[in-house]
C-alpha cells in the first residue's frame, strides 16, 4: 500500500500508539489500515459413498482436483460463502444438516484460514465453473490421490473416509506450518468430543 485510501496521502509503515506491531499509517487524516488473515471457505460435498470434486481451471495447481471452495465475501457468513463457492465452482445445490463445520486449517505463513463444511448434494446435476475444468463424483478407491492440489483438501478427505467407517464426523482444526525446504507438516491440535451421528452418510 502507497496511498491513503481515505484522503490519497503517502502512508507511512509504523507501529500506531497504543499497538504493537507496525501498520500502514496516514499522518495527514490519522486513517490506520490493517492487513488481516484471509478466510477461505469451502464444502465436501457428499453423494452416498462418493464426494463432489472440481479440477481446477485456474492457477495455483491448474489441473489438479480440489473441494469447491473460494474466499469469503464481505457481508457473507463462512457457510454462506461455502455454498455460494460450490455453486459457482460446480453448480452443485447442497443439503446442510446441524453440526456442518468439519475441518478447520490454520496457515499463519500465507495469513489464511480455511474451513470446509460437511454437506449433501441435493442431486446430482452439477456443471463446472468457469474456474474449474471437470466436476466428478469420486469414490475413496477412485480418488486421484496423488493429483489432489492441495494438502488442505487431501487432509479433509483422508479424515472423511475414517470417520464414515465409524459413521462419526468431529470438527477438527489443524495448524498447517511451511518449512523453509517448503516441506508442508499439517498438525492436529483440537477434535471435538461430541460426533455427529449421520445416518444419510453411513456405510452400506
Amino acid at each position: 500500500m502507497k496511498y491513503c485510501q481515505q484522503c490519497a496521502a503517502d502512508l507511512h509503515y509504523r507501529i500506531p500508539e497504543g499497538d504493537d506491531k507496525p501498520r500502514y499509517c496516514c499522518l495527514e487524516c490519522d486513517s490506520i489500515f490493517y492487513q488481516n488473515p484471509k478466510n477461505v471457505v469451502g464444502t465436501l460435498p457428499i453423494d452416498g459413498d462418493k464426494v463432489l470434486l472440481c479440477k481446477r481451471a485456474i492457477q495455483p495447481r491448474k489441473g489438479k482436483w480440489t473441494l469447491p471452495a473460494g474466499f469469503m465475501e464481505n457481508g457473507e457468513s463462512s457457510l454462506e460463502g461455502a455454498i455460494r463457492e460450490t455453486d459457482e465452482e460446480a453448480g452443485a445445490s447442497v443439503i446442510v444438516s446441524e453440526n456442518s463445520l468439519y475441518t478447520l486449517f490454520n496457515l499463519p505463513v500465507i495469513n489464511q484460514v480455511y474451513m470446509f463444511f460437511k454437506v449433501d448434494l441435493e442431486n446430482t446435476l452439477f456443471n463446472p465453473g468457469t474456474e474449474s475444468l471437470e466436476v466428478q463424483l469420486f469414490s475413496e478407491q477412485e480418488i486421484p490421490w496423488d493429483e489432489i492440489a492441495f494438502p488442505v483438501v487431501k487432509t479433509t478427505l483422508q479424515y472423511y473416509f475414517e470417520d464414515r467407517k465409524k459413521n462419526t464426523f468431529p470438527v477438527r482444526m489443524f495448524d498447517v506450518h511451511h518449512a523453509a525446504d517448503r516441506k508442508i507438516t499439517t498438525t492436529l491440535i483440537s477434535e471435538s468430543s461430541i460426533n455427529e451421528n449421520n445416518t444419510n452418510n453411513s456405510s452400506a
